[in-house]
């Protein structure tokens, strides 16, 4: 077949409107599952403090004779820990040229734009909650920063070879040692660990992609969510029953690949001291200006209600 001589086709034609269709696909992750679920608090200050304290050793031998002078016991001080608000922040420019332009998928550019630095600060706000980072004062010359999950963490902990934990107060870093598989068996420890230590149950284990799919081999007392279909075979596990409770196995982007957090969502909050919100900068050109601020912390309200198993492999 050929086409008749003298067609006017679309190859031929010249005006035919462009077909762009009115939606933008944006498939990022955006989810943050930790800056979700913890409860929120405001800050007053820079360096948000807070106390933690613990009941006397239990014992066997409170027995006392009828009568006898009552002797005062050794009272311990509460310990007082604090964390540095981060400031974080997304700047853009739209010059007044581009925000007089139809554009497909959006109305207005800085609203656009506005929506997506906004969700990409939260998960920046994740990743720095769940960083290696010991806290850091500031000055004139240098970010104040907060200490991440991993620098709370000393009471029930599994590390591998060489590595260690930071102090417990947000003032240093924990070292990372030799990385090692996931096991079951490190998972049970650091649960009976928090038991033991304290009167809380985690209910999330945060890890990356790689050891969510090892803790979905576990054969341990485990809760498996399938579908129904009696064709469906289902090779996850979601939450995990251990002796003393469940815990949920929450897979993240944004935690280091070589850690699996054991925690005890109630225990941890994010302070604000300036809740996220936007602002018009000062114009100084053809353009619109405008920035997104927040400034928080991370509270690790008491460490012995959580734990976490480093070094592990990512592959």
């Amino acid at each position: 077949m050929a086409q008749p001589t003298n067609t006017f086709d679309t190859y031929d034609s010249v005006g035919i409107r462009e077909d762009l269709f009115d939606t933008i696909y944006n498939v990022d992750p955006d989810e943050t599952p930790f800056l979700s679920k913890m409860g929120k608090v405001s800050a007053k200050n820079t360096n948000h403090e807070w106390q933690t304290d613990g009941l006397d050793a239990p014992s066997a031998t409170n027995a006392n004779i009828e009568g006898d002078d009552t002797t005062a016991g050794a009272v311990t001080a509460t310990t007082r820990l604090g964390n540095y608000t981060q400031i974080f922040k997304k700047a853009v420019t739209i010059p007044g040229t581009l925000e007089s332009t139809t554009r497909a998928g959006r109305g207005r550019e800085q609203a656009y734009q506005k929506l997506l630095k906004g969700k990409a600060m939260k998960t920046d706000m994740e990743m720095s909650a769940f960083a290696n980072n010991a806290k850091v004062a500031g000055n004139a010359t240098t970010a104040r920063e907060l200490a991440g999950v991993p620098g709370w963490l000393t009471s029930n902990t599994s590390a591998g070879a060489g590595g260690s934990d930071a102090t417990g107060d947000g003032t240093d870093a924990r070292t990372d040692g030799t990385q090692r598989a996931f096991t079951e068996s490190a998972l049970k420890t650091v649960l009976a660990s928090i038991y033991d230590n304290s009167g809380k149950k985690p209910d999330c284990v945060y890890l990356g992609s790689w050891n969510k799919q090892i803790a979905s081999g576990f054969t341990g007392s485990s809760t498996r969510f399938d579908k129904g279909e009696s064709a469906t075979l289902t090779a996850h596990v979601d939450v995990y029953e251990y002796d003393f409770g469940s815990v949920r196995f929450e897979p993240s982007r944004h935690v280091r690949s070589r850690d699996a957090l054991v925690l005890t969502t109630d225990m941890w909050a994010w302070a604000d001291l300036r809740p996220m919100f936007d602002e018009a900068l000062a114009k100084t050109g053809d353009a619109e200006k405008f920035q997104i601020v927040a400034e928080s912390t991370l509270v690790c309200r008491n460490e012995l209600a959580n734990g976490g198993i480093f070094d592990l492999t990512t592959s």
